[in-house]
């Protein structure tokens, strides 16, 4: 890098760099070295959410994440591959969760105008999306290899028509009540991962 070039960058706005929107609540404006080239091994996602949604189970196969609440709560969830569990964190401002480079992970808003800071050990933050492994890998072999109904497995992924990112879909037709656990501490929800499942409320017209 020719930090005497005027073509170095040293300042950018975030507002500028989209990522991607769902709606004026939920939306992902991104830094990395393609909006600031003087970034070495760091990137940003700046995380806008409305209460229940989702930035959906997906991976970073390049970086670890550190995620940072600015405002509002959610709860981070990742698979541990080692333990086979899935741990859960509330996350509220001032507080993070990290999660290992290449772990399966996902968020819940829990509050309104929910803000979050995911900070990334690498020059440009890579994923691979939960929505991209069900709509794409082919019905027949999700039905052979899971002993499926093939038919069954088709007209369940059929409404995946896209990367989803930040679900619900805003055209989801779903009207499930789940009941929200209790307020679970940091170590219950670390001690019962598998019995400490969080599960979100979807109202049609929410948005």
């Amino acid at each position: 890098m020719d930090y005497t070039s005027p073509n170095t960058n040293f300042s950018f706005d975030m507002n500028k760099s989209r990522l991607f929107t769902k709606d004026r609540n939920n939306y992902i404006n991104v830094l990395g070295t393609a909006q600031l080239n003087t970034l070495e091994n760091m990137s940003l996602l700046d995380i806008f959410l409305s209460p229940n949604n989702v930035i959906e189970p997906h991976i970073h196969q390049n970086a670890a994440e550190l995620v940072y609440c600015i405002s509002g709560s959610a709860i981070v969830s990742m698979l541990n591959p080692f333990s086979k569990q899935i741990q859960n964190y509330r996350i509220t401002p001032g507080k993070v969760a990290n999660v290992p480079q290449g772990w399966w992970h996902y968020e819940v808003a829990e509050a309104a105008n929910t803000h979050l800071l995911a900070i990334f050990d690498a020059p440009t933050p890579e994923f691979v999306l939960g929505s991209d492994l069900l709509r794409l890998t082919p019905a027949h072999i999700m039905a052979h290899t899971y002993c499926l109904d093939e038919n069954q497995w088709k007209n369940t992924v059929a409404p995946i028509k896209e990367s989803t990112i930040i679900g619900p879909p805003i055209n989801c037709s779903q009207r499930e009540h789940l009941q929200q656990p209790a307020h679970t501490s940091h170590a219950q929800m670390h001690q019962q991962p598998y019995q400490q499942h969080y599960y979100p409320q979807y109202y049609r017209g929410f948005y």
